[in-house]
C-alpha cells in the first residue's frame, strides 16, 4: 500500500458535489466517489455535522482523511473515500446551503458568511488533510476496516455490504436500511437497532437463514454465505416478502401492540411456531398476556420479556401439545 499526503482545500473539495441519492455522492470536481460500496449512510446527527463546520470556520485541524486511488483504463485516476465520509458530506451540504450553523450566536448558512468575507475566505481556503492510498482491493479494504477502529467503528453488517454490492444488495438496502424505507416506516416499532447502521438487514438475514435451515441461527458465515448466494439476484424481493410475512403473523398473533414487543426475534419465532398455531389458540394469547403484564417477575428484566411472548403466552405449549 503506498500511502500519499495532500491538501485538498474546502473550494475544490466541494467543486462537482452532487448527490444523487442511492444512486451516490459525487465531489472534488466529479473525479471523488464519496460513498462508494463499502461506505455506511450518511449518519451524523446535527450536534456531529455542526462541530464539523465551526472547527472549519475556526481554522482548527480535522482528523486526517483518506482516499483510495483508482486507476482507470484511459490513464487517468479517480479516488473513493475510505475515511471520512461524513466530514466531506457535511461540508459539502453546509457549502450549499442545506443548514444552518450556530456562528457567535447567530444562524448562518453558507450564503450569510458573504457579510464576512474573511469568514467565508477561511471556509473556501480551508486545507483538508487528505492520504492518498495506492494498493489492491484487498489492501484497501483491510486498511478501511483498520482506520474505522479509531472511529465510529463499522458494524458487521456494513462490512458485508462492501463484499457483496450487487442488484440483490441495493433492493434490500432500499427496504431495509433506510428511515424512510418500508420496513423501518411500517414495522420499526417491531425492529430494534438503527437501519442506517444496517441491523434492520442484519436481523432479517438471519431469520431468513434460520427459516430454510433450521439448524442454522445466523452467524457471520451463513449470513455472508446467504449473502454470497443472493448477489447476483435482480432484486430482493423474496426476502421482503418472507419479512411481511412474519410481520402479518406477529400482528395476528398479537394484535395487541406493547412495548414489550419491540425487538424481540420474531422471525425466530414464525419458523418454529407459526404452523403449530390454530386461530383459537392465537386469540387466547390475549387474555394470557394481559394476566402475564400484571406479574412483576415478567415485566422487570429484558430476559423475562423475550420469553413472556414465547413460552408464556402459550405458544411454546401450544407447539409441544399432544
Amino acid at each position: 500500500m503506498k500511502i500519499t499526503p495532500i491538501k485538498v482545500s474546502v473550494r475544490d473539495l466541494v467543486t462537482g458535489y452532487r448527490d444523487s441519492k442511492d444512486c451516490g455522492v459525487v465531489a472534488w470536481g466529479g473525479k471523488l466517489d464519496v460513498r462508494p460500496p463499502f461506505q455506511r449512510e450518511f449518519i451524523y446527527k446535527e450536534k456531529q455535522r455542526n462541530a464539523v463546520i465551526n472547527t472549519v470556520l475556526k481554522d482548527f485541524p480535522l482528523n486526517t482523511i483518506y482516499f483510495s486511488v483508482k486507476h482507470n483504463d484511459d490513464g487517468s485516476e479517480s479516488y473513493e473515500v475510505l475515511d471520512g465520509q461524513q466530514r466531506i458530506i457535511s461540508i459539502c451540504q453546509y457549502a450549499t446551503n442545506l443548514y444552518s450553523v450556530n456562528w457567535k450566536g447567530n444562524q448562518r448558512y453558507y450564503h450569510n458568511l458573504e457579510s464576512t468575507k474573511e469568514l467565508m475566505d477561511t471556509f473556501d481556503n480551508y486545507k483538508l488533510d487528505v492520504y492518498l492510498c495506492d494498493g489492491s482491493n484487498e489492501e484497501k479494504l483491510e486498511w478501511f476496516e483498520t482506520i474505522n477502529i479509531a472511529g465510529m467503528v463499522l458494524k458487521d453488517q456494513e462490512l458485508r455490504n462492501a463484499m457483496y454490492v450487487g442488484p440483490w444488495l441495493a433492493d434490500a438496502k432500499a427496504h431495509f436500511s433506510k428511515v424512510s424505507g418500508p420496513a423501518h416506516y411500517g414495522y420499526k416499532e417491531y425492529l430494534k437497532g438503527d437501519p442506517d447502521r444496517q441491523d434492520y438487514l442484519e436481523t432479517v438475514i438471519k431469520w431468513a437463514v434460520n427459516y430454510a435451515n433450521s439448524n442454522q441461527k445466523g452467524s457471520n458465515e451463513e449470513i455472508t454465505g446467504y449473502m454470497a448466494a443472493h448477489q447476483n439476484d435482480p432484486d430482493a424481493k423474496p426476502l421482503w416478502e418472507y419479512f411481511l410475512q412474519v410481520m402479518k403473523w406477529v400482528k395476528q398473533t398479537f394484535p395487541n401492540y406493547r412495548k414489550e414487543m419491540d425487538g424481540l426475534d420474531w422471525g425466530f419465532y414464525y419458523n418454529n411456531y407459526a404452523e403449530a398455531i390454530t386461530s383459537k389458540q392465537s386469540s387466547e394469547f390475549e387474555t394470557k398476556i394481559a394476566t402475564l403484564m400484571e406479574d412483576d417477575e415478567v415485566t422487570k428484566n429484558r430476559a423475562s420479556i423475550s420469553t413472556f411472548f414465547l413460552v408464556m403466552s402459550g405458544i411454546y405449549l401450544s407447539a409441544h401439545s399432544p
